[in-house]
Order: structure tokens, then sequence, then C-alpha cells
């Protein structure tokens, strides 16, 4: 495992003792609501804390681009960090969240780690050096065809005015898929396409901790990520469509027919 990953993979771990002691009593967890539908707790807070803590032993000069703390730090080698994406999940007890940490260098995402604390899963990906869980190479699944694709999505619930484009694309692909899940963790969700279970995934309005190291094992699996366009520009619209090269294809020519003006990205 190369240097920087390994220290990603610690992080990460650190962060998910956190947060599992803290799955243990969750009645005494603080809550707040950062906006509607968007919620932080002292967990996220203290997962980070630690995520940071442990990148700060290895590179102090090392820039942050961090859920909760902001952005801090200037250096082409920066940290994106997502310390429990899923935290509506969390906090209901739905075993469905991760921490996602990534590592870019001049703005190119090189390594990117996802940790599943609920099922001890750890994807992770190099660029160049392909994708793995738990230390076994993945690959998307070989499915062609739309018809036959299991899809990840997530409900826009930042980015509400595109709610209307969004449910003309989630009816067609009721109707043209084999299923649409919506799990409530997009790091997650990328890194299920990354080994299979998914077949594709999109979502709107996403932040660069959602999909910065799960888009980049996705891509190591042989997948396929853009914006909505078809560009690579969702790191800034945060629109973003993945899955294997067929499925993908078909994928997003539902989107494209049904995103209107408003998403042209």
């Amino acid at each position: 495992m190369h240097p920087t990953l390994n220290i990603a993979v610690k992080a990460a771990r650190r962060a998910a003792s956190i947060i599992n002691r803290a799955s243990m009593d969750l009645d005494q967890i603080e809550v707040r609501a950062k906006q509607p539908n968007d919620f932080v707790t002292e967990v996220d807070r203290a997962a980070e804390a630690a995520i940071i803590e442990t990148i700060r032993e290895a590179y102090p000069d090392h820039a942050i681009l961090a859920e909760e703390s902001g952005a801090f730090g200037d250096s082409e080698h920066q940290w994106i960090i997502d310390p429990l994406d899923g935290t509506t999940n969390f906090i209901h007890g739905f075993p469905q969240y991760a921490v996602s940490i990534a590592y870019a260098q001049a703005g190119v995402v090189q390594h990117g780690v996802v940790f599943d604390p609920t099922r001890n899963e750890l994807f992770t990906a190099s660029r160049g050096r392909g994708a793995f869980l738990n230390d076994r190479r993945i690959r998307v699944s070989k499915r062609i065809r739309l018809s036959d694709a299991l899809v990840g999505t997530g409900f826009p619930y930042r980015a509400f005015e595109h709610a209307e484009a969004y449910i003309k694309i989630f009816r067609e692909l009721t109707e043209k898929t084999a299923g649409l899940r919506r799990p409530g963790s997009a790091s997650l969700d990328l890194a299920y396409v990354a080994c299979g279970r998914f077949d594709a995934f999109f979502e709107i309005g996403l932040a660069p901790w959602d999909f910065s190291a799960a888009a980049l094992m996705v891509q190591e699996a042989g997948g396929l990520v853009s914006d909505f366009a078809g560009d690579a520009d969702y790191v800034n619209t945060g629109n973003i469509v993945a899955g294997t090269p067929k499925v993908f294809s078909q994928l997003m020519q539902i989107i494209q027919t049904h995103k209107g003006d408003a998403l042209t990205a």
C-alpha cells in the first residue's frame, strides 16, 4: 500500500472507532441542523478531528478541505474529508454510513478511502493502481443493459430547485431498470458501483467530500464518472453520474432528456 494511502486508512479507522463507540448509545448524541435535512453531531466533529490529527502528524504542511471544518492550509497537497457520510442514517441507527478520505495533488485525486464501520469494509484506490475491497481487487459489474441494472441515487435534499427534473428522471428509471435504491451515503453508493453491487449511480448537488474518494474507485475499477453533461466537471457542479461503461451511456441518455436548462452540467 502506498504510504499516503496508508495514512488515509489509519485516519479512517481512527474515525470509525469513534463512530462505533457512539453508535452504542445514540440517545446521548447531540444533534444540530446545519440546514433543512442536513445534520451534524458531536460524533462528526470528533471523527473529523481525529482524521485531521492523524494527517497532520504525517503531513503537517498539507491543506485540508473537510465538511465540518471547511478549507484551510495553502498547498498543492490537499486532503478532502467527510468524517461521517450519512449522518442522518447514523442518528437513526440505520447502518449505512461511511468515513470518506481523499488525497489530491494539484487538484487531481490520487488516493481514496471509504470505510464502512458497520460492516468493517475498507474500500481503497490509488490512481493507476486499481481499486480494492479489504485487499481484494474489485471491478464494476459486467451488466450491459439498463433494464438489468440496479441503480443507486440520492434525493436532491440540498438542491430543491432541481426536484422536478429529478422526479422525471426517477420516474423513467423506475420503468427502465431492475430497480432504484436510495441508501443515503453517496460515498458508499459509489463504492458499491466500483465493486459491482450497483451498476450505476447518479445524484444532484453533492459536495467534493461526498464523492472525491469513491469517484476514483469507480474509475480504477473500470467504470465511468461524469457530470450531467458528460464532462469531468462534477467536482464543481456536484452533479454526478457513474456506472459501468454500457449502463452509464444509457443512463446518461435519460438524464439528458429530462435535466432541463437548469441542470446543464
